[in-house]
């Protein structure tokens, strides 16, 4: 595959891309990293014959001997893409498995109609064991909703390796794994690429950039600022923004003490909840004191959002009791009070999916206001774009609609959004592991720095050790539905004893050392 000179420009004639040439070669992993908003989605959406709309695209682009533009798309299957967003791309009232035998069918050829439904169900199989589904059989029977978010991003993998593609362009395709999952699926993408298939990888995790990938690009603003082997970018950067996302790359470091104790904010007792006739939590007891700033931590498809999800109200509990102060909260959201519904605010890892598309994103964020804390439509307006302003989002484009913003300023104007009610409990899930180094190092900071000016209690729901040791006081390790280990983060980090936390802390410490060994000179 061969990028030359692609430019792309939008209708105030602003370049989102400008004059990207690179080549991806057949069985070698190409790294495109950047901070949201630098033009990488674009650029990868170009090799499909994508483009946003009403956008001039010229240069060229050519997949195998093929020229590629939105007059003439590549074959189908010649190309495969996965999106940031994996929700955007199952249809949430279809099940998992009539969709990915639908795709299968189109791929197979056989004379009977036997032989074709044979052979689809075994290449069905076959993706679904590439993308790390060894429990597919009973997924296959679940709808998307019922799914985790890293579950739904290796549904769509599959849904990609089906038809065998000779490139596949992976946007973000670790965001909301577990440690322990992501060391599989690079081995997996590893042996895609062992096949001979050209892998375009986008990504904000330079930890999987240095274990998996043969050459980097690195973008900002459009352009493609430095380039080469993995080695040498990333070992000896040239570039004054590359330097900045490999000094902002979160690590492994002991977490501050843990907060003081006293009466909880939310107790949690012998919670139980799930989905249909199955049960994803088991009786969970658990206690948030005002000033935690709590991790929960877990493999996919662990419970952990679930118990998040029952905390905000979103999820309704079978069994158990959960109280806020002394106060009882109802499972379910709608009979919960405006100050309860204001107490505990919720940010969503789908940014983008909690978004409606049709309302513009500062009315959205302002609605906050006026509906939870009483202000007048001016006033929730002014605290919108000063909350906006603060995370680096600027009033000209939260004015606009959801899909005119990248993803990582709609996950910082979600977070404004819930903090314009002044939550005592702020729950986030999975908020950084769509954003570049440089946002996430920012948006921590910014986390740290709300917590010490508000006092709010935070709740993080994460993949990410090194993420959970940099905001994190205590640490509760989520197995099986159950809480498996808590604690002070640095104590559990330094002497897990659950066999989930073991798995959990080598699977994150092997991937930096094996990045640190592979990125030496």
């Amino acid at each position: 595959m061969n990028v030359r000179n692609l430019t792309v420009v939008v209708d105030d004639d602003r370049e989102i891309v400008s004059g990207a040439s690179f080549a991806l070669a057949a069985g070698e992993v190409t790294a495109l990293v950047g901070e949201s908003g630098s033009g990488k989605t674009t650029t990868a959406l170009a090799l499909l014959g994508e483009r946003p709309a009403t956008a001039r695209v010229t240069g060229r682009v050519e997949v195998a001997g093929f020229d590629v533009d939105a007059d003439h798309p590549p074959e189908p299957g010649l190309v495969g893409y996965i999106p940031q967003q994996p929700s955007a791309a199952l249809n949430p009232v279809r099940r998992i498995g009539p969709v990915l035998h639908e795709i299968a069918r189109l791929h197979v050829h056989a004379d009977t109609r036997a032989d074709r439904k044979r052979l689809a169900r075994a290449r069905l199989l076959e993706a679904l064991r590439q993308a790390q589904l060894p429990d597919g059989e009973k997924l296959l029977r679940r709808y998307p909703h019922q799914l985790s978010g890293g579950q739904q991003q290796r549904v769509v993998l599959a849904h990609e390796l089906i038809g065998r593609p000779r490139v596949l362009v992976a946007d973000e395709p670790t965001t909301g794994q577990d440690a322990v999952t992501r060391g599989r699926l690079v081995d997996e993408l590893r042996a895609v690429a062992a096949q001979g298939i050209a892998v375009l990888l986008l990504t904000h995790d330079l930890d999987l950039v240095r274990t998996l990938a043969h050459q980097v690009l690195v973008m900002s603003s459009g352009n493609i600022v430095e380039s080469g082997p993995r080695q040498e970018v990333l070992g000896s950067p040239q570039h004054p923004y590359t330097k900045r996302l490999i000094a902002a790359q979160p690590d492994l470091a002991a977490a501050g003490s843990p907060a003081e104790t006293g009466r909880p904010l939310v107790a949690v007792r012998e919670v139980t909840a799930g989905h249909g006739r199955v049960d994803t939590l088991h009786e969970v007891t658990l206690d948030i004191y005002a000033g935690d700033k709590l991790a929960v931590v877990g493999r996919s498809g662990s419970g952990k959002t679930t118990l998040a999800r029952c905390i905000a109200g979103l999820h309704p509990y079978r069994a158990g009791e959960i109280r806020l102060g002394g106060e009882t909260l109802s499972p379910r959201l709608r009979r919960r009070t405006r100050n309860q519904l204001a107490r505990i605010q919720y940010v969503f890892q789908d940014a983008r999916a909690s978004f409606n598309e049709f309302v513009p994103v500062l009315d959205q964020i302002a609605r906050t206001a006026e509906r939870l804390c009483g202000a007048t439509s001016p006033a929730a307006r002014t605290r919108a774009i000063e909350g906006l302003a603060r995370f680096g989002v600027p009033e000209s484009s939260a004015a606009r609609l959801p899909r005119s913003l990248s993803g990582g300023e709609l996950q910082r104007a979600a977070l404004v959004r819930a903090l314009l009610s002044e939550p005592d409990l702020l729950i986030c899930d999975e908020i950084t592991s769509g954003l570049d180094a440089v946002t996430q190092a920012e948006l921590l900071e910014a986390l740290n720095q709300l917590h010490r000016d508000a006092g709010s209690a935070l709740v993080m729901i994460t993949h990410d050790l090194a993420v959970a040791t940099s905001l994190a006081n205590r640490l509760v390790i989520v197995y099986g539905g159950r809480i498996a280990e808590h604690g002070g983060t640095a104590e559990v980090l330094a002497n897990p004893k659950h066999q989930a936390t073991v798995e959990l802390v080598e699977a994150a410490t092997k991937t930096q050392e094996v990045a640190s060994q592979r990125s030496a000179p």
